[in-house]
């Protein structure tokens, strides 16, 4: 396996540990890409120590009579002893992720990217905030797939929106906030065949937004 050290992204500590990386060829969904298989040490390490403490945690608890947290019970029998093949089975992937991609990117880029957890936490935290994003349950596999589409594409309207805006410096959540007071008027005579439609008076600030996004919804006023 190939090994490689990366070095400090955007103030992130999370890079800064050595990964052993292997690739191959991986179709996933009808979609072909390469899968890169990941092993962090360090990730390991801290994984098992958090786990025991939680253990010695619950243990004690036990001991005293008192109920221990649901994820936890699986490593203890009827007699609330330790179950060392159960803690061995949760231990087997510590440490270990899997990445797939579909771009021929080094595997020093798709680690870094992947484990840059600030813009992965930044994307949830965009689709749960301006995307009004809630928890769905879905158990039928197209709907699933629909929500995750929905998602993706809400995600994906955003970051373009953020493209178009950069030379303002207006955030997509600005923008949207600031053009959520605007609104258009529709006027019909459907005897006439005549009809007309206006954008309201809008401020200076939302003139900026709209000419950045698209000079031709200006037109429409």
């Amino acid at each position: 396996m190939d090994r490689h050290r990366h070095c400090r992204i955007k103030g992130t500590t999370v890079t800064e540990a050595v990964f052993y990386v292997v690739t191959q060829r991986y179709r996933m969904g009808g979609v072909q890409g390469r899968l890169a298989l990941c092993f962090n040490a360090q990730q390991k390490r801290k994984l098992k120590e958090s786990r025991y403490h939680e253990i010695q945690d619950a243990q004690a608890l036990l001991s005293n009579g008192e109920s221990i947290k649901e994820g936890l019970q699986k490593f203890f029998d009827k007699h609330k002893r330790l179950i060392p093949s159960k803690l061995a089975e949760a231990e087997e992937f510590d440490g270990c992720s899997c990445v797939f991609c579909t771009r021929p990117l080094p595997k020093e880029e798709m680690v870094r990217l992947y484990f840059d957890k600030d813009l992965v936490e930044k994307a949830f935290h965009t689709l749960k905030g301006i995307t009004n994003l809630q928890p769905i349950r879905h158990w039928l596999s197209r709907r699933v797939k629909a929500h995750i589409f929905i998602c993706y594409l809400s995600y994906l309207l955003l970051s373009l929106l953020k493209l178009r805006l950069k030379d303002i410096k207006v955030s997509p959540q600005l923008a949207l906030r600031e053009l959520d007071t605007m609104y258009k008027v529709y006027l019909r005579d459907p005897q006439k065949g005549f009809k007309i439609s206006r954008v309201v008076t809008l401020s200076k600030k939302q003139e900026e937004i709209l000419k950045a996004i698209d000079k031709k919804l200006l037109d429409c006023r």
